[in-house]
């Protein structure tokens, strides 16, 4: 599954730690020269963005470091300003960066559900969009968004940050279609992995296989462009696919919903954008001829 990175830029948020830390570390393994951006905490006598630097360059690669919070509306630019300065380039984004709760909705105050959206939703679109604008100008270029099984199915417990990781799939998708006319590729990876952030919600026997170098691989060939518009689910030396599926359409007889056929239907239509899945959708109730 390895990938030729070498020349490639490639900048990750959220990368001083955990996952984002293991990316940059694997990549950089493959030749790829990595701004490696995490925000530094209040306390903390040398930033973990320098910490995995050091690691980086002590191995003969190379890496810089950036310490912009995903919340500042102006880091994009500026991580985008510190690969082209530094570097001349950048090839892939890996928009890593996330926090996650621990409530349920009905004891969850509203500042801190807009604190998870603000961090893994605003936070994301804050780094792609220079990012994107900037690839789609180069016609060439990959991104890959960070969500979760939470975004794909819920979790109690988790409802801002499940509502983020949704979030987030819409954006790939959307991205994902308007960057195929520029040759930039949009994915989502799914990581299963014990991190700062997730080693609460892991049963301990779990959660010693669930090591983020075993998700750095499956990022690594996601991030190489080779696909655009997937879910990618990893973790634990396992990988699946995963997509959002609609049943066929079947007509409503006398407005009554008969939910027994409809729910008896397989969930296995995938569409390549809403417009298209209209089109079908809407397709029997005018002949079968389209809109």
């Amino acid at each position: 599954m390895a990938i030729n990175y070498a020349n490639k830029v490639v900048a990750i948020t959220g990368a001083g730690k955990g996952l984002g830390r293991a990316y940059a570390l694997h990549l950089a393994g493959l030749g790829a020269r990595i701004v490696v951006n995490n925000r530094t905490h209040a306390g903390e006598a040398e930033s973990s963005a320098d910490r995995v630097v050091a690691e980086i360059v002590g191995k003969g690669g190379r890496a810089i470091a950036d310490y912009g919070s995903v919340e500042d509306s102006e880091v994009g630019d500026r991580l985008l300003s510190a690969a082209l300065s530094h570097f001349g380039r950048l090839d892939c984004l890996v928009a890593n960066a996330g926090v996650i709760e621990n409530s349920s909705f009905r004891k969850q105050t509203l500042a801190g559900i807009k604190e998870v959206l603000d961090i893994n939703l605003t936070g994301t679109v804050n780094v792609v969009h220079p990012v994107f604008r900037h690839m789609c100008d180069a016609q060439r270029g990959s991104i890959v968004v960070s969500t979760s099984s939470a975004g794909l199915f819920g979790e109690f417990g988790l409802p801002a940050y499940s509502a983020s990781k949704a979030a987030v799939l819409g954006l790939m998708y959307s991205l994902s279609i308007e960057g195929a006319r520029k040759n930039v590729s949009v994915n989502a990876i799914s990581p299963y992995a014990t991190t700062q952030m997730t080693a609460d919600h892991l049963p301990p026997a779990i959660a010693e296989r669930m090591v983020p170098d075993a998700v750095a691989p499956v990022l690594a060939w996601l991030a190489s462009g080779q696909v655009s518009g997937e879910i990618v689910v990893a973790g634990g030396g396992m990988v699946g696919r995963a997509g959002m599926r609609t049943t066929a359409a079947i007509a409503l007889e006398d407005d009554h919903l008969d939910w027994k056929q409809l729910s008896s239907l397989p969930l296995a239509a995938r569409f390549p954008s809403a417009g298209e899945h209209f089109q079908n959708f809407i397709s029997k109730s005018v002949g079968g001829g389209g809109v």
